[in-house]
């Protein structure tokens, strides 16, 4: 397991949170997503042979969000 933190703009409220916890939460090889709202961070713990973290990012992005690294 790989532990990553990501830097998430656009989030603003408990939605954003969920939105993003839910989406990203349901790929397959993500062990656990928490996202701190107020750092505008989301660490996220995954297998990369099953969740590569581009697939993590694009899940991310396609809620609406801009992940920076």
């Amino acid at each position: 397991m790989e532990n990553q933190t990501l830097h998430v703009q656009g989030m603003s409220c408990k939605h954003c949170v969920q939105a993003v916890e839910e989406s990203v939460g349901q790929l397959d090889g993500v062990a656990s997503v928490t996202v701190h709202l107020n750092d505008a961070k989301v660490d996220v713990q995954f297998d990369e042979t099953k969740a590569p973290l581009t697939k993590i990012v694009e899940t991310i992005e396609d809620q609406g969000y801009d992940v920076t690294q």
